[in-house]
């Protein structure tokens, strides 16, 4: 089986994934494909594999979302219908069973993976810190199209919704208190939390598994 992502193991407690970077489409889902690739792209996070350099331990996926979606649960991590993708036409025809299993088999190793990978970080630092870095679309009907409301559209959304303690609260507000403070072009940026996003599987994931020794900040810039 083909990996849906590259990773790197460094040093230190801090880990940065870019599970919405990729672009790829396995042979049997390209041809079962009706969405158009610059759709696709949309609602992609490209380039977001360039920035897990802030981290000496990186996961970039290569795959597309669109194959199999890591941050959603494993029962809805295949868009099935136009609901589960934006509304969006994903399918020429209702994908196979096979096509599906395979998909999730994919998923399953991803998770797989992550647990070898983050359970021995913890054992070499006690601690660990994931950056999950995303995108998000605030033009939904094109480059040209109207702007979303910046009252409810933050520069970057920072999601904490699915975190079950107040543990990491100094981590958060740290890092929102840095991103805020940092001159951007002679300005400051608009950092708000669980604003637009509140977190996705991944982060819940690392939440779960990992209660007393992982956190991991949902980081969407618009």
């Amino acid at each position: 089986m083909e990996l849906l992502w590259n990773s790197h193991k460094g040093n230190g407690p801090l880990v940065a994934t870019a599970i919405h970077d990729g672009h790829e489409l396995r042979e049997d889902v390209r041809e079962h494909m009706l969405i158009r690739e610059d759709e696709r792209l949309r609602e992609e996070d490209p380039f977001t594999g360039l920035w897990t350099e802030v981290a000496s331990t990186q996961v970039v996926a290569r795959f597309s979302r669109f194959q199999v979606d890591l941050n959603r649960p494993r029962e809805k991590a295949v868009y099935l219908k136009p609901e589960d993708a934006w509304g969006l036409h994903v399918w020429k025809i209702q994908p196979s069973a096979e096509l599906v299993a395979r998909s999730l088999q994919e998923y399953d190793a991803f998770y797989d993976e992550m647990q070898r990978l983050l359970s021995g970080l913890a054992e070499q630092n006690g601690l660990f810190l994931v950056l999950d870095l995303h995108t998000y679309n605030h033009r939904r009907d094109g480059r040209t199209g109207k702007p979303a409301d910046p009252a409810k559209n933050p520069e970057v959304n920072i999601g904490t919704g699915t975190m079950s303690t107040e543990k990491w609260r100094p981590i958060v507000d740290r890092f929102m208190g840095d991103l805020s403070s940092f001159d951007f072009l002679g300005r400051r940026l608009d950092v708000r939390e669980n604003v637009k996003f509140r977190g996705g599987r991944l982060s819940r994931w690392v939440h779960e598994t990992f209660p007393t020794s992982g956190c991991a900040l949902a980081i969407e810039f618009k």
